[in-house]
């Protein structure tokens, strides 16, 4: 837990919630912006924004508004985001 976010890892940071510090001008006043990394780019009209940092590693922002947000859909997403932390891990060690 940060200033500014809460964090979730097992080794590696695999998820993030963040406040509304940071907004766009068309974003809702208030929300909670849930950030994940996958090793793809989703392609769903919920992610707000995505990024490639490196190759094959994509992060994805989230806007959630309401809590019915926080559906089977966005927890599918997190887990398998934990699942690459976890790949990206074992590969290390090799």
């Amino acid at each position: 837990v940060s200033k500014t976010q809460i964090s979730f890892y097992n080794r590696h940071m695999f998820a993030m919630a963040s406040g509304p510090w940071r907004r766009k001008k068309d974003w809702p006043r208030q929300f909670m912006l849930v950030s994940f990394g996958l090793a793809h780019r989703l392609d769903s009209p919920r992610v707000a924004m995505a990024s490639e940092p490196y190759p094959h590693r994509w992060t994805h922002h989230v806007l959630v508004d309401r809590k019915e947000q926080i559906d089977a859909e966005l927890l599918a997403w997190i887990d398998e985001a934990y699942r690459f932390s976890n790949q990206k891990r074992r590969k290390e060690k090799i």
